[in-house]
């Protein structure tokens, strides 16, 4: 198994892809970290981190420990990192899951709003790699991997959602600094973006309800990504901003049916590509 005694910390992991990659990686032996903040059932919501849990744990030999925290506070952050090295003494990949999206427009972006992508996907994303470095620094084969797109500086990403692209490019950059102060310590740094739609609660909620969930992919397939860029040796791939459908072609996959919430439909494709 590929990732056997390996440990695995996922943000943003209740649900949707950040379960799916924990999951994932489970399967290849993993032990995994899941850190999320729902912790009681939402009807508009699917799970909670406790329930992510159980599901995870059916999928491999490892052990699974379930924290239920928010990045946008510091104490939160070095208590799951605390706890990630108690339970398992290393940690060997971050995955930079955790995220909050709201597409307004600029006269329509409520001041909680911005401060709230802000918080979760620059600083949170910031503090939770900086605490997890110097037990990366350690390990023998280190990835952090965001969840973030690629730099695409075209101004129609600005026009649409000026808060929400800052915040998204902002983890991305996150990457690009990283990868370039931490080469030295072989810790690879990475983001990943899907190539469509995935079908996941805010797409479900806020962006287009079953409308544009039936045009989407499950979360399957940026797990199936996300396995092949962290099985990669840390110190040849470092600073790349992968798309899952290429990372799966490089890898001799072609058919992506299977990823398709409905096959009949035609693919939405994703942000900022």
């Amino acid at each position: 198994m590929t990732f056997e005694n390996q440990t695995v910390l996922v943000t943003g992991a209740s649900r949707g892809i950040g379960k799916a990659i924990a999951a994932r990686l489970a399967r290849e032996g993993a032990n995994i970290v899941l850190l999320g903040k729902t912790v009681e059932i939402n009807p508009k919501l699917e799970g909670t981190i406790y329930t992510a849990a159980e599901e995870v744990d059916r999928e491999g030999p490892g052990k699974v420990l379930a924290i239920q925290a928010d990045i946008r506070f510091e104490e939160d952050i070095l208590r799951v990192v605390e706890s990630a090295m108690d339970q398992f003494g290393r940690i060997d990949v971050l995955v930079n899951n955790a995220s909050a999206i709201n597409l307004a427009p600029v006269e329509q972006t409520e001041t909680k709003r911005f401060d709230l992508m802000h918080a979760i996907n620059i600083r949170g994303t910031f503090l939770m790699s900086q605490a997890c470095i110097p037990h990366l620094k350690k390990a023998p084969n280190p990835h952090i991997l965001n969840l973030s797109p690629p730099l695409n500086l075209d101004p129609s990403w600005f026009g649409s959602h000026l808060a929400y692209t800052i915040s998204k490019y902002g983890m991305s950059m996150i990457v690009t600094g990283l990868a370039e102060e931490l080469k030295k310590y072989r810790i690879a740094a990475n983001a990943l973006w899907p190539k469509t739609t995935i079908a996941t609660a805010a797409v479900k909620n806020l962006l287009g309800g079953d409308f544009l969930m039936q045009r989407s992919r499950t979360a399957q397939i940026v797990a199936d990504a996300a396995y092949y860029i962290l099985k990669k040796r840390s110190f040849e791939c470092t600073g790349n901003f992968f798309i899952d459908e290429e990372i799966l072609r490089a890898e001799g996959i072609t058919n992506f049916e299977s990823y398709a919430v409905n096959p009949e439909l035609k693919l939405m494709p994703d942000l900022f590509l």
